[in-house]
C-alpha cells in the first residue's frame, strides 16, 4: 500500500489521517502590578552618563534560522510513511528536538530541502533504513545463480519463465527493476507456486527466508556470504535523505524505519559442517610425502572463512603414530602434526562421534583428549566418560547461541564410553537421555545441532530406521541433524517455518572429508553443508560439492559433477508420509 502527498496534507489509504503542520506565535508580555522596591523610592544623586551611541537600523543583525523544507516522495510504501510523518510532525511541533531548526513541509518534493526517497542501496546518499531480496527457487534445484538481467526481464513480463514476489518486494524494487509486471503473492503461497511451475523464480524478504528456499547468487553475489560487501548485491533499497539537508535531517531520523535493516551482519553466522575424516592410511602417506597441509590447500579458503567451521574426527591423534597404509587396514590415527590439515581449513569445533576414537585402545582416548585440550580445541561426543562425552558443547556468536551434540549409534562396543572409562556416547543406551537433552536446550539456545555417527552404508537412499532415528531427532527439537557416518553423499530434507519445531534440516550423510576411498566415484564426492543463521533462526543451507583426488586432497566439483551429485541426493529424498 502507497500512499501520496496532496497539497501539503498526507492521505494514508482508508485512515484519512491528516497532519496539519501548526505554527506557533509566542508575545512576551511584561509582569503588571508589581510594587516598586525601597530603592526606587530614595532618591540619589547619580553621575551624568554619557550619551548612548545610536545604531542605525541597517547595522543591527537579528540571527535566524533557516527552515528546513522536507517532502516525502508520492510513492513511498505506508510502512515507510506512517512513521516518518509522525515523527517529522514532531520534530515541526517541537523545535527543541530538531536543534532549533524550524522544519516545514514542502509544496513539491524537487523544492525540498531534504527529500526522503527509496533508492537502490549503491547509490544512497544517507540511508536511514535498507532492505535486502534474495532470489529463491525450491531447495531441490540444480542451477546456484542468476544474472540480473534475466531477473529484471522477467520482473518486467519477459525473461525465461515466471516470476513471483512479495508484497515487500513488489513495493521496494521498482527503483531497481523499473516497471513491474511479475505477479504478487503472499509469503505463505510462495513456495507452492515455485514448485508448481517449473523453471519460477521467487523474491522475498532476506530476513523471511528458511531452509526450503535455495537462495540464488545474483550476477555472482551471495547474499548468504558473510562477507558480503553490500553495495555490490544489486537486489537492495535504502530509505535515503537526499538534499542540501539531507545529512541533517537523517541525523534526527535514524531508528524511525525498524527495523532499520533486514540482513544485520552483526546478526548474522555461517556454521560448515564436514563429513568423514580420518587422515590416516593413504591419506596419511600423502600428508608425509606433500606435506601436513596438502589435503585443505584447495578448500581451505572456503571453510576457514566460516564463522564456525567444524569437523567430525573419527580417529585419535597419537603422537608419533606409525603409517599404515596396508589394504583394508582399520586401525587409524593421527600423529600430531597432521592437525595442521584441520588448522589450515579453520576448524572451531571437534565432534568426536566415530567408531575408531578407541582403535588404540582407552590409553589412546585418553591421549587424544589431552592433546585437544592442551590446544583449547573444543570437542564432544566423546570424553573420558559417559557423562563428558555426551554433554552438549555451547557456542555463540553474534548474539545466535547454539548447542552441539554427537552420539555413536554403531559398534564396536569398545568404542563406547562407560561410566569410568573414555569413549564416544552411545546413542542407543543414552538414547533417552540425549532426546531430554535436546528438549530442554530448545529453551536455552537458538540453534541445536545434533549429529549421529550410524550404521555405515554406500548408498544415497537412507535406511528406513535412519529417517525414522534421524526425523525422531528432529522432532525432539533439533534444528540440525547431521549424519557424518556415511562415505557417500545422501539425501537432505529441509523444514520451513510451518513446521512445528521451526525451520530445519536433517542431512542425511555428507559422505568423505580427508579420507582415502578412491575406489568409486560415490566415495570421492563429499558434501560440505554451509548453514546460515539469523537472528537466531536457520535461514538457508547451501550445499557445497568436492571430488576427492590423489587419496588425500579434495577439490571443488566441477559444474558438470556437482549437477550430478545434486541430482542424486536429491532423486533419495526420503517421502514425507
Amino acid at each position: 500500500m502507497v500512499v501520496r502527498l496532496i497539497a501539503g496534507w498526507r492521505v494514508l489509504g482508508q485512515q484519512g489521517i491528516g497532519i496539519a503542520i501548526l505554527m506557533l506565535t509566542v508575545a512576551c508580555i511584561p509582569k503588571a502590578g508589581s510594587a516598586p522596591s525601597l530603592a526606587t523610592l530614595t532618591p540619589s544623586v547619580q553621575p551624568i552618563p554619557a550619551a548612548p551611541t545610536i545604531m542605525p537600523p541597517s547595522a543591527i543583525v537579528t540571527p535566524t534560522l533557516v527552515p528546513v523544507t522536507w517532502a516525502l516522495e508520492s510513492e513511498l510504501p505506508e510502512r515507510y510513511a506512517v512513521p516518518l510523518l509522525t515523527a517529522l510532525s514532531q520534530l515541526t511541533t517541537m523545535p527543541a528536538k530538531a536543534n532549533g531548526r524550524p522544519l516545514q513541509m514542502a509544496r513539491y518534493l524537487e523544492s525540498a530541502s531534504a527529500r526522503l526517497r527509496l533508492v537502490s542501496l549503491a547509490t544512497a546518499r544517507n540511508p536511514i533504513a535498507e532492505r535486502f531480496y534474495a532470489v529463491v527457487v525450491p531447495f531441490a534445484t540444480i542451477p546456484d545463480e542468476i544474472s540480473l538481467a534475466e531477473v529484471q526481464a522477467r520482473w518486467q513480463g519477459a525473461g525465461a519463465g515466471p516470476l513471483y514476489v512479495t508484497e515487500e518486494a513488489a513495493e521496494d524494487l521498482s527503483v531497481v527493476l523499473g516497471q513491474r509486471m511479475a505477479e504478487v503473492v503472499s509469503t505463505d503461497e510462495l513456495l507452492a507456486r515455485l514448485t508448481s511451475k517449473p523453471g519460477a523464480l521467487g523474491i522475498m524478504p532476506f530476513d523471511q527466508l528458511d531452509p526450503r528456499y535455495k537462495v540464488l547468487s545474483v550476477d555472482k553475489v551471495n547474499l548468504l556470504s558473510n562477507q558480503l560487501d553490500p553495495l555490490t548485491y544489486p537486489l537492495a533499497v535504502a530509505l535515503a535523505v537526499e538534499g542540501a539537508d539531507g545529512e541533517w535531517l537523517a541525523s534526527l531520523l535514524r531508528g524511525t524505519i525498524q527495523p532499520v535493516t533486514n540482513r544485520d551482519p552483526h546478526r548474522l553466522t555461517t556454521l560448515i559442517m564436514t563429513g568423514v575424516t580420518a587422515m590416516a592410511r593413504g591419506t596419511a602417506e600423502k600428508m608425509e610425502q606433500k606435506g601436513y597441509t596438502y589435503p585443505a590447500e584447495i578448500i581451505s579458503a572456503t571453510l576457514r572463512a566460516a564463522d564456525i567451521t567444524h569437523v567430525s574426527n573419527e580417529v585419535p591423534f597419537i603422537k608419533g603414530c606409525v603409517v599404515n597404509n596396508t589394504y583394508m587396514n582399520l586401525i587409524l590415527c593421527s600423529d600430531y602434526p597432521y592437525w595442521a590439515a584441520l588448522e589450515a581449513i579453520g576448524t572451531d569445533i571437534v565432534g568426536l562421534s566415530g567408531n575408531h576414537v578407541n582403535d588404540f585402545g582407552r590409553d589412546g582416548a585418553r591421549e587424544s583428549l589431552q592433546f585437544y585440550r592442551d590446544r583449547g580445541i573444543p570437542v564432544y561426543g566423546s570424553g573420558l566418560n559417559v557423562e563428558e562425552a555426551c554433554a552438549p558443547l555451547r557456542w555463540e556468536h553474534h548474539g545466535n547461541r547454539f548447542a552441539f551434540l554427537a552420539a555413536l549409534a554403531f559398534e564396536p562396543q569398545s568404542a563406547w564410553a562407560t561410566e569410568t572409562e573414555p569413549g564416544a556416547c552411545y546413542f542407543y543406551d543414552n538414547y533417552n537421555r540425549i532426546m531430554t537433552t535436546i528438549q530442554d536446550l530448545n529453551s536455552q539456545v537458538d540453534i541445536v545441532s545434533v549429529e549421529l555417527q550410524y550404521l555405515e552404508t554406500y548408498d544415497p537412499f537412507p535406511t528406513p530406521q535412519q529417517v525414522e532415528e534421524f526425523r525422531a531427532l528432529r522432532a525432539a527439537g533439533a534444528d540440525i541433524v547431521t549424519g557424518v557416518q556415511s562415505h557417500v553423499p545422501q539425501a537432505m530434507e529441509p523444514y520451513g517455518i510451518d513446521d512445528p519445531n521451526g525451520p530445519g534440516i536433517i542431512i542425511y550423510g555428507l559422505g568423505n572429508l580427508f579420507f582415502d576411498q578412491m575406489w568409486s566415484w560415490e566415495t570421492r564426492t563429499g558434501l560440505i553443508a554451509r548453514h546460515t543463521i539469523y537472528q537466531g533462526k536457520l535461514i538457508s543451507t547451501e550445499i557445497l560439492t568436492t571430488v576427492l583426488e590423489d587419496y588425500a586432497q579434495p577439490r571443488w566439483a566441477t559444474p558438470e559433477e556437482r549437477a550430478e551429485i545434486l541430482r542424486r541426493i536429491f532423486a533419495a529424498t526420503p517421502s514425507r508420509s
